[in-house]
């Protein structure tokens, strides 16, 4: 009697590296370098922000009432947090939970992203054209994410956006 087939959240990474196209194992193996890139980048930000901040905090350089300053960290904060939700999304890859990073988590980072500009621009530097143009950003990305949303609540499928 033939053995039953082990689901794939039951085989190992070396089984499942095994029954790989070659162009799954380079795919894998790109977001794995990535994921690794990225978390480089990741701690060495964490060190400098936390450095700038402390430092400046002690030693009174670094007034976190003045709108600049507090502008300034923001920005560099959720600019941190950008890479980690792109980082974990990488995760996805290589553990081939999914085989593409998916639309809706990309345009949820770019939602993030032009969130971050809008955080950390000042209004008295900015001219109309330029605040015309990120809300034109802003609205087709959120259509775009309202549109793949729908696409995927009729479809049936699972989502795993930390919203819901």
């Amino acid at each position: 009697m033939p053995q039953p087939r082990k689901s794939p959240a039951k085989i190992g990474w070396r089984e499942q590296w095994l029954i790989l196209s070659y162009y799954q194992r380079f795919e894998a193996f790109v977001a794995f370098v990535l994921t690794l890139v990225i978390a480089l980048v990741i701690v060495v930000a964490l060190y400098r922000l936390s450095s700038s901040v402390v430092t400046g905090l002690l030693f009174g350089a670094l007034d976190p009432l003045e709108q600049r300053v507090f502008q300034t960290v923001f920005g560099e904060v959720l600019t941190l947090l950008i890479a980690l939700e792109f980082n974990h999304t990488l995760q996805y890859v290589v553990r081939r939970e999914q085989s593409i990073i998916q639309t809706r988590v990309v345009l949820l980072i770019a939602l993030l992203a032009v969130s971050r500009k809008l955080i950390v621009f000042d209004l008295h530097d900015i001219e109309a054209p330029e605040m015309l143009g990120l809300a034109a950003i802003t609205i087709a990305l959120a259509g775009a994410y309202w549109l793949v949303r729908d696409r995927d609540d009729r479809a049936g499928t699972k989502s795993d956006d930390p919203v819901e």
